[in-house]
């Protein structure tokens, strides 16, 4: 099977495409024929060992899984012999955030993990885009507790986490202020925000409002900027560790001695999740955006893209 591997950290040559063996299913795996992934922040960050961090999660000298890809969607070819719910000829999708693996043809995972059958009438393409982003933003939303009538401002809503989060938001009735640029302002007011601010014509932490939660999805602020903004019992979340690291270590200090919350929860993936994305989608209350496809030949010039900050949404990997 065609298969994507690095082998060292470093830019997107590091990546190389080559033959390897087709998994097989143990008794309580399924094997996925992947039809398309993605390429994410996440996966970048694992690539390049950036932040440095990483590293001591990923392999310190070198990474330690080498073939990288979180999201999926694909059709279900082999099953071991104590599965008992899915079937061979299942499209389903999902997260593979522990092992990885998605950038190849072919991906074996419990049957308890992280997938489910894919949305009724979705493409791969688009069953493969929805899952990563809104896992990131759902797990600080329920952190929140996002309710009908709080007011929420993103910074970064036109990528994968921030629409994702707008979405969310907008489906559990919040009144939202979405930062984006210019040529995005029509699609982000369309996703539900009701105030857009253009980000190359206004700095968004001096724009004033009185805010429930600030959730900053691109990591461009910090939580000092952003404290004016909050209600008294307000809360800020980044994607980033902050300048100097310093989010993880706000979200203990503001537990303890501030109103004013930071929080920075640990992500973990679920089927639950998934299950829940599904419905969503199903129910028309979010849906897939995609700013560029790819072939699994061109993967370097989508970590390329990718890096460059500027995607509206997902970038798609087609694999078969």
């Amino acid at each position: 099977m065609k298969t994507v591997v690095y082998t060292k950290y470093g830019p997107p040559e590091v990546l190389q495409l080559i033959e390897q063996d087709q998994p097989r299913p143990n008794e309580k795996e399924v094997l996925i024929k992947v039809h398309a992934t993605t390429v994410n922040r996440t996966d970048c960050a694992f690539r390049k060992a950036d932040p440095f961090i990483n590293r001591f999660f990923t392999g310190l000298f070198s990474p330690n899984i080498n073939v990288l890809g979180s999201e999926f969607a694909g059709e279900v070819v082999a099953i071991g012999a104590a599965v008992k719910t899915f079937k061979i000829g299942d499209r389903v999708f999902g997260l593979s955030c522990d092992k990885m693996g998605a950038h190849a043809e072919y991906l074996c995972l419990p049957e308890s993990g992280s997938m489910t059958q894919m949305p009724a009438n979705w493409s791969y393409a688009e069953a493969a885009a929805i899952s990563e982003g809104h896992w990131f933003a759902w797990t600080n939303l329920r952190r929140v507790n996002i309710q009908k009538g709080q007011r929420i401002l993103i910074n970064g809503a036109t990528g994968s986490i921030g629409s994702s989060c707008l979405q969310l938001c907008k489906h559990f009735g919040a009144a939202i202020t979405a930062v984006c640029g210019t040529k995005d302002m029509e699609l982000i007011k369309s996703l539900g925000a009701e105030v857009v601010i253009d980000y190359t014509k206004e700095d968004f932490t001096k724009s004033g409002g009185s805010y429930d939660f600030v959730f900053d999805a691109v990591g461009k602020s910090t939580f000092g900027q952003c404290k004016k903004l909050l209600k008294s019992n307000g809360i800020y979340c980044s994607t980033e560790l902050g300048p100097y690291w310093q989010n993880p270590f706000y979200a203990l200090w503001t537990n303890w001695f501030d109103a004013k919350k930071v929080i920075f929860p640990i992500p973990k993936d679920s089927k639950e999740d998934i299950i829940f994305f599904k419905k969503l989608a199903e129910a028309g209350a979010i849906r897939a955006l995609i700013d560029r496809t790819y072939s699994l030949e061109e993967i370097a010039e989508a970590y390329r893209y990718v890096e460059k900050g500027q995607k509206v949404g997902s970038v798609v990997v087609k694999v078969t």
